[in-house]
């Protein structure tokens, strides 16, 4: 409460003269006043608005018990994880690596109560929101957009695809290889790399992680982020890349899929139709008929790709000829 000085009085009595407002009012919301100011009232309002509770203190360190009183239960696990990356020296905790508690929390009323796991955070049985709060503790860096993915929102979560506890980290703890790890729940994705022209995901020279951010971005499909839209796919097509002095519009509009199926398709260059022509005239038909002389329904024309053959972008022809 501040000190009621002559001239806060005043101030109060002004306040309580607007209609609406009693002299009692007008003196605590003056009292309140360098709360609103450094921001400590205004939060503490909008925690009980939004109803929030406050976080709990971290629990006493001497509630912890160290790894080695796990492996008396647990030893298997811990046998495994002292290959784990979890376990690498200077991560957190003393600089030790991780150990039990830094994921699974004070272990001393699990350890007196001889076992009980609703004593413990068992991620095992835990909701997904638990299990990806408690990744994201040290994650969330690094993949600062999963809460958004379509991954999170689907309750797809960690433990979904990665092993905790294993000693792999050549292979960032995944279930399983990828493909297979993806196709046990994309299996609708799994027929494209068998169509007779498909990018070479099944014959292992490339994987769904090197287009896609299984955590996720901003883009559709979970397609890595970058500035230029076509990247996922002009870091191998380099051809494509340009810049170009004259840029064909719909690649850099709508990007290489307007044409082309990503995974696979029964079409040459994975073309999203069998002629080029009938792809070209969905855009181009009124060029088709008044410019060229050829019947837009016919498919005796010779392809359009014979004379416009730089359809990416041209540093020459701003008609692609060359």
């Amino acid at each position: 409460m501040l000190p009621r000085t002559p001239a806060l009085i005043g101030y109060c009595l002004r306040l309580s003269s607007m209609r609406h407002l009693s002299l009692g009012f007008a003196i605590q919301a003056v009292a309140l006043w360098p709360g609103i100011f450094n921001g400590t009232y205004a939060g503490a309002q909008a925690a009980r608005s939004s109803g929030a509770a406050a976080k709990p203190a971290p629990a006493n360190p001497v509630n912890f018990k160290g790894s080695e009183k796990c492996a008396t239960c647990h030893g298997e696990v811990l046998k495994k994880f002292s290959g784990n990356p979890h376990a690498k020296p200077g991560l957190q905790h003393s600089g030790k690596g991780v150990t039990c508690a830094s994921c699974h929390g004070a272990g001393q009323a699990h350890v007196e109560s001889g076992g009980e796991k609703a004593k413990i955070l068992d991620l095992a049985s835990a909701s997904p929101e638990q299990v990806d709060e408690t990744c994201l503790t040290c994650h969330a860096g690094a993949h600062p957009n999963f809460l958004r993915s379509p991954h999170a929102k689907a309750e797809v979560s960690c433990l979904g695809c990665h092993t905790v506890h294993q000693a792999a980290p050549e292979t960032a703890l995944l279930k399983a290889g990828q493909p297979a790890l993806c196709y046990q729940c994309h299996i609708d994705v799994k027929p494209a790399f068998a169509a007779p022209f498909h990018h070479k995901v099944d014959e292992g020279l490339i994987k769904c992680s090197d287009c896609h951010d299984a955590h996720g971005t901003f883009g559709d499909s979970q397609v890595k982020s970058t500035a230029d839209q076509n990247a996922a796919c002009t870091k191998c097509h380099a051809e494509t890349r340009g810049p170009f002095v004259y840029e064909h519009a719909v690649v850099k509009a709508e990007g290489c899929v307007s044409c082309h199926t990503p995974h696979g398709s029964q079409n040459a260059r994975l073309l999203k139709m069998p002629q080029i022509n009938t792809l070209c005239r969905q855009c181009h038909s009124p060029a088709v008929g008044t410019v060229h002389g050829h019947d837009p329904g016919s498919t005796s024309a010779a392809p359009c790709i014979s004379c416009h053959t730089k359809i990416h972008g041209s540093n020459v022809s701003q008609a692609f000829i060359q």
